[in-house]
């Protein structure tokens, strides 16, 4: 009987369609009342699959789809951000294309683009994601732009707003001179680059002395308006309170002592510009100093600065100014270093510090209840070392910049009149109303605000938002707040974080009971994947070479707490190839004629074999659902691939051939039908990592006529275990280790393995007698035994071998040279020992065993119990050989 193969490209595509079309991912209600609810980090609408998003959807996935077998009515909330920077920067780039410029068409036409574009493109990254297998109710996706979300944004500024809780201020802030728009810290990327740091004199006014600054901003130096220094540095405490004069500008300001200097960092003494640096800023409010911007929003120079460098661009301006104090004679020397440089993630631009009057959220305020929450452990993070970084951020937390200056996003609903007085409304009409309260019967324009808000203030609203607030919804009653929230570290702080301030302040409850955090993914060596370095891994190129699920299952498997996944193509192929092992197992059972035709009655259940492969599946059942309910996805992974491939492909489909090909009917009917029970079992199991083949079995094998359901809405396994069925589990184990010793023995001794031996045991070997007798059939033909001796056998061709503590014999009728692997096994045996030294002397170190992970410690005592064993049989082998 011939076999096709696996076509993962053609099925996973129809499985897809299918599960969507039946409605198979939308919320089943449930008799026990039980919820489960996730919802998505909602990816950016300009955004493509990638192998972060790879991971951390497909660790939801088998949440949700394991959630939703255990019989939980099961939400898992789509959508997409709007993402206001990086999607105005993307439909400007394709109009510049067409030579149309955005402020040619102006605002409300331009926003239409927007929208155009949205319709056309913004769907793509959903797609890729149920490329990947992940199961949304796609019914119900969600767009922060939707008019029902917007509403909802609109309701929490204003009702912030009027709680005092949002306010305009002038602060500074990460300015992108490119795009010309405050950026949050998310959307900063500190660079490494290589840069100068310029020395340069300040003479002490009315005196002969200078003071020595160092900076690497040295155009700023036009905005000066102070000196620092630190008060214990001895160099300089006769200087503090003196004036200096700034070179070039000719103005004098003030050495000021301040503890933000440091005496080992240049020459000690700082120019401190409050307007262009955050640290300066501070030291400014200190000590309660001048602000001078001296920089356009475009990055030139304004009125503030020298006449003759107005309209510079501010780099332009430093080689001028380089060149004047060169001539001046005030700069000391230039000094090449390497240093961290803030860039626009999106413009490329280096970020420039600036004030500008900006909207506010306190999120101090906002801060305190989830601080209280998670300390309560309402919320709790996995692993839980995010918890102590959490309360970190928290506590320093700064005032929030809401605002953008750009198009896409949300309006901010805020209207001034021509005085500068400020209402805000939910809408125009609701202003105009505030405003006629003041004016009385006075005429007066309103204009609204230009402004729109963070991509990170709608987000936060997300997991109440997207079920419907502020409206009462039976969605947003039963399924907030959420069960968990998947998410990457690097942004706990700006979406997790505002996340729970919203949700405790709005719904006076947290969004989420459990944050799993989980790592990054990097190259095979370690490395951050970056188009730099040419070593990003395309997930669709994955997904189209080895399938959804060889991928989705080598990221599950390697999620390993506080460990960055270190991806390598041949990690998926090793996956592809257990799928295709299962396939191959599932072929085996169809020429077989194995079937599950009806419930299996587990008392009735005669065979050891039968025994031993239910017991083992309920201690891998167990394990894989423990392992999922507290996020350790790697191990889940590892169980349930240690069972399937090695437990029930290697040795329970081998022992079930001499069954299968035996004469006896009544086995061999129970060995059809439990194979196939067992099969349905592994599909279940192995459904929240691998879905779409192990749907597509279930298919083939018929299961969903059986079960009368499919494999996505089937029960997941909950069996119990047998207490008579133990004898039998201990008795196949030690035939296992048995026949694993035999092949072992031979691949030491570069014997064949498929060459047959005698085997003969003394009369102290009474359990091995007792195991051989019992299991005679499965020992011969899978052990491959010829005979069992009554004598023992002297001869260059036999040896000695310890096997579950007792001594066998084996004995081979073809020449086998043994006495060329002696010193082989020699070596080995001295490599073997050397290992358990080295480990021993780690061991016994005290600081390892208390400092080292405790998985890692674990491992190497296990490694050497492993290694004292191999040790033994070895020695063993040796001893007996002629």
């Amino acid at each position: 009987m011939e076999f096709k193969k696996y076509n993962h490209s053609k099925e996973e595509k129809k499985i897809s369609d299918f599960w969507i079309k039946k409605g198979l991912f939308k919320p089943k209600k449930n008799k026990s009342n039980k919820k489960f609810s996730i919802v998505i980090p909602p990816p950016n609408v300009t955004g493509r699959l990638h192998m972060g998003h790879a991971l951390n959807n497909s660790l939801q996935d088998v949440l949700v789809r394991f959630n939703r077998m255990k019989g939980l009515e099961t939400l898992w909330q789509p959508g997409t951000d709007h993402a206001g920077i990086a999607t105005q920067a993307v439909v400007e780039n394709n109009l510049l294309k067409k030579g149309i410029k955005k402020n040619d068409l102006g605002r409300d036409k331009f926003i239409k683009k927007v929208w155009k574009w949205k319709e056309e493109s913004g769907g793509i990254i959903l797609d890729q994601l149920k490329k990947l297998g992940c199961s949304c109710d796609w019914s119900r996706t969600r767009f922060t732009m939707d008019k029902d979300l917007s509403k909802a944004v609109i309701k929490v500024f204003v009702d912030l707003f009027n709680n005092k809780l949002v306010y305009k201020d002038k602060k500074l802030v990460n300015w992108d001179t490119k795009l010309q728009t405050a950026i949050s810290d998310l959307e900063v990327v500190q660079k490494d680059v290589q840069s100068q740091l310029y020395y340069i004199d300040y003479a002490i006014e009315n005196s002969d002395q200078k003071i020595t600054i160092a900076t690497t901003r040295p155009e700023t130096l036009m905005g000066d308006t102070a000196v620092a220094v630190n008060p214990k540095d001895e160099r300089y405490i006769n200087l503090i309170g003196k004036n200096v004069i700034i070179p070039i500008v000719n103005r004098t300001v003030k050495i000021i002592s301040d503890h933000y200097a440091d005496p080992d960092q240049g020459s000690g003494a700082v120019k401190i510009t409050p307007a262009h640096d955050f640290n300066d800023y501070e030291v400014g409010k200190r000590n309660k100093l001048e602000i001078i911007n001296i920089f356009e929003k475009n990055g030139k120079i304004n009125k503030n600065g020298l006449k003759e460098f107005h309209g510079l661009d501010r780099f332009e301006a430093r080689k001028l100014l380089i060149k004047k104090l060169r001539e001046l004679g005030s700069l000391i020397k230039i000094e090449n270093i390497k240093n961290k440089v803030p860039y626009g993630d999106r413009s490329n631009t280096i970020i420039e510090p600036l004030l500008t009057e900006q909207w506010f959220v306190d999120a101090k305020k906002l801060s305190k209840e989830p601080i209280k929450i998670v300390k309560k452990g309402k919320t709790s993070f996995f692993p839980n070392n995010w918890s102590k970084t959490f309360f970190q951020w928290m506590n320093e937390i700064e005032p929030w910049c809401i605002s953008r200056q750009i198009w896409w996003g949300h309006r901010i609903p805020a209207w001034y009149d021509d005085n500068g007085n400020i209402f805000v409304a939910e809408n125009e009409s609701g202003a105009i109303a505030k405003a006629k309260k003041k004016y009385k019967h006075k005429q007066f324009k309103l204009r609204q605000e230009t402004d729109v808000l963070d991509t990170w203030f709608s987000s936060a609203l997300w997991p109440f938002a997207t079920l419907g607030w502020p409206n009462k919804t039976k969605e947003l009653d039963k399924f907030y707040p959420t069960s968990v929230l998947v998410t990457g570290f690097d942004i706990i702080f700006f979406w997790v974080a505002r996340m729970l301030m919203m949700g405790n302040y709005f719904k006076k409850n947290t969004p989420f009971h459990k944050v799993y955090v989980h790592a990054l993914v990097r190259d095979e060596k370690g490395q951050k994947m970056s188009k730099s370095k040419g070593n990003v891994i395309d997930p669709l190129d994955l997904i189209k070479d080895y399938g959804a699920d060889s991928l989705r299952f080598t990221l599950i498997s390697m999620a390993s707490p506080g460990r960055d996944v270190k991806l390598s193509k041949n990690r998926v192929t090793g996956n592809r190839n257990f799928i295709t092992k299962i396939w191959s197992a599932n072929n085996f059972l169809k020429i077989n004629n194995c079937k599950y035709n009806k419930k299996v009655n587990l008392n009735s259940i005669k065979l050891p074999i039968n025994h031993w492969i239910y017991s083992e599946f309920i201690k891998t059942q167990n394990l894989v659902t423990k392992s999922i309910e507290i996020f350790r996805f790697d191990e889940a992974a590892k169980h349930a691939y240690q069972f399937v491939w090695h437990s029930y492909c290697d040795w329970y489909l081998e022992f079930l051939k001499p069954i299968l090909n035996s004469k006896n009917k009544g086995e061999i009917k129970e060995a059809k039908t439990f194979s196939s029970f067992m099969m349905a079992n592994i599909l279940k199991i192995l459904h929240p990592f691998i879905p779409f083949f192990t749907e597509n079995l279930w298919f083939l094998n018929s299961y969903k006529r059986i079960f009368n359901d499919y494999l996505i809405s089937s029960s997941w396994p909950n069996y119990k275990k047998i207490s008579n069925f133990s004898k039998n589990q201990n008795s196949i184990n030690d035939l296992i280790e048995l026949i694993s010793n035999i092949r072992s023995t031979k691949a030491e001794l570069k014997i064949t393995p498929k060459l047959y031996c005698d085997i003969f045991f003394d009369q102290k070997s009474v359990k091995l007698k007792k195991l051989v007798n019992a299991n005679i059939i499965l020992i011969k033909q899978v052990g491959r035994i010829r005979n069992v001796l009554k004598s023992k056998i002297r001869s260059k061709n036999s040896f000695d071998i310890l096997v579950l503590k007792e001594k066998l014999s084996l004995n081979f009728n073809e020449d086998v040279n043994l006495t060329s692997q002696k010193e082989k096994i020699f070596q080995k045996i001295e490599l073997i020992n050397n290992q358990i030294t080295g480990l021993n002397n780690k061991l016994s170190n005290k600081a390892y065993v208390t400092n080292a992970p405790k998985e890692i410690v674990q491992n190497d005592k296990n490694l050497v119990k492993e290694l004292t064993i191999e040790d033994g049989k070895l020695r063993s082998i040796v001893s007996s050989i002629n």
